[in-house]
């Protein structure tokens, strides 16, 4: 049997890694999750501030007849979605591989 195939068959039967689960002390625990919580809730706030600022513009660049600003305020709202977005794969990321460590 050649060492590549020995070495599948070790690792097949079971990994020789001992049965070790990090954790982070309980000190440590309830801060970060907070942190972590109330960094995600208030970038979520101020993404959804910045589209509602962004349609204020659109409303008011299409009743005052001025083109640049109703596309300006377009592009605040479809770069406060994209923001939002980014910051609730990125915040449910973070918090899915710091449970993983409890």
């Amino acid at each position: 049997m050649s060492q590549l195939m020995h070495a599948l068959h070790v690792f097949a039967d079971g990994p020789a890694v001992p049965k070790y689960k990090p954790t982070l002390p309980i000190e440590v625990q309830e801060p970060v999750t907070a942190i972590l919580g109330w960094t995600a809730g208030a970038g979520l706030t101020l993404a959804v501030l910045g589209g509602l600022s962004g349609w204020a513009l659109v409303a008011v660049g299409h009743n005052t007849e001025r083109a640049v600003l109703a596309a300006r305020g377009k592009q605040g709202v479809l770069w406060s979605l994209i923001g939002a977005g980014g910051i609730g794969v990125t915040s449910s990321l973070v918090l899915s591989v710091y449970d993983l460590s409890k």
